[in-house]
């Protein structure tokens, strides 16, 4: 089943799309698509196709998400948790996962003509090297592309997430990139997988569980969340338009939540970058208490140096980053 699903909405989905498209909507969506082993017990057929029907899922979902100018969705694929499960399941999800990366490679052609960026969040280093292979070219084969964007979370757990994002923080500290005194919250999120994504707007979670399962717990604190009780291989459109109204609903509330966390985080960051040029001020003052005008020029010349220094971390951390993915590549082509 391909990645890429063509073909238009009948006349009422399209009726009902542009019903929706009058009113705010989410630019960024994330699933857990919960229920694939559920289904399959449903319909007396075994785990691993009920997990493929759930793919298909996915592709038919992309479609929806395409004609309602959705242009960023992020999956669920594939938790740390599930490796506690039996090895013949996690066995076939790792096998389902080289299939499907192997056909979006063949796909290539359609991801460029539809210009979908695939990226995929989380410790790649927990799977088999082959798959971590295709997958750096899956990524790095659509890197340029920039009219929509699929996150693939495999190997992903937000804790370990935000715990790998405290470590980055901690290395560009030893690395002398950073001070200790720089480390903040924006910068953490900046150190996050899905650095290159806005957050979600809208998060969706099927089959009746009300919990996040430890998915982008950092990510949607300012989210609409919307918990659905269909099995996910039984999603419709009509269920996601169900849960974009929740967030039409909602959308006020949610921006006033949003535009009150970032003045808060700008406050933040005036009073630390305050505090820092006064520490400046003190330890290479001539004793005497530094003017207003002194202090306005103090915190200018600090505040623009951390940011350098910010800047600077986040393009060495960035070329970090790339290097794994081309060297998985590299060993992969020489393979």
């Amino acid at each position: 089943m391909s990645w890429i699903r063509e073909g238009e909405l009948n006349l009422l989905e399209k009726i009902s799309a542009n019903i929706l498209k009058a009113g705010p909507m989410p630019k960024h969506v994330a699933f857990i698509m919960d229920g694939n082993r559920r289904f399959a017990q449903k319909k007396h057929m075994e785990r691993q196709e009920g997990h493929m029907q759930g793919f298909n899922k996915l592709a038919e979902t992309l479609r929806w998400c395409k004609h309602l100018n959705i242009r960023e969705v992020t999956v669920y694929a594939f938790s740390i948790e599930n490796f506690k499960r039996s090895k013949d399941e996690v066995d076939g999800l790792m096998e389902l996962a080289r299939q499907k990366f192997e056909k979006l490679l063949d796909e290539r052609e359609n991801l460029e003509k539809h210009g979908v960026c695939i990226r995929v969040l989380g410790d790649l280093n927990m799977l088999p090297l082959d798959l971590q292979q295709l997958i750096a070219k899956a990524v790095l084969s659509t890197k340029a592309h920039n009219k929509c964007f699929l996150n693939v979370c495999f190997a992903y757990t937000s804790r370990y997430e935000i715990t790998n994002a405290v470590r980055e923080m901690a290395w560009g500290v030893e690395q002398g990139l950073i001070k200790a005194s720089d480390v903040s919250e924006p910068l953490l999120s900046e150190c996050l997988y899905s650095s290159k994504s806005p957050n979600p707007d809208l998060l969706i979670r099927t089959s009746g569980e009300v919990r996040l399962s430890d998915f982008l717990l950092w990510q949607t604190s300012h989210s609409c969340l919307v918990f659905q009780s269909v099995l996910w291989p039984e999603y419709s459109f009509w269920n996601l338009c169900e849960a974009i109204l929740q967030y039409q609903l909602n959308h006020a509330s949610i921006q006033k939540a949003r535009d009150l966390h970032r003045e808060h985080q700008a406050l933040q960051q005036l009073e630390a970058d305050r505090a820092g040029a006064a520490e400046h001020l003190q330890s290479h003052g001539n004793g005497k208490p530094p003017d207003a005008q002194r202090r306005r020029e103090a915190l200018l010349q600090y505040t623009a140096c951390r940011e350098e220094r910010v800047q600077d971390f986040l393009e060495a951390l960035k070329r970090k980053r790339d290097s794994f993915f081309n060297d998985l590549w590299s060993a992969g082509v020489s393979a």
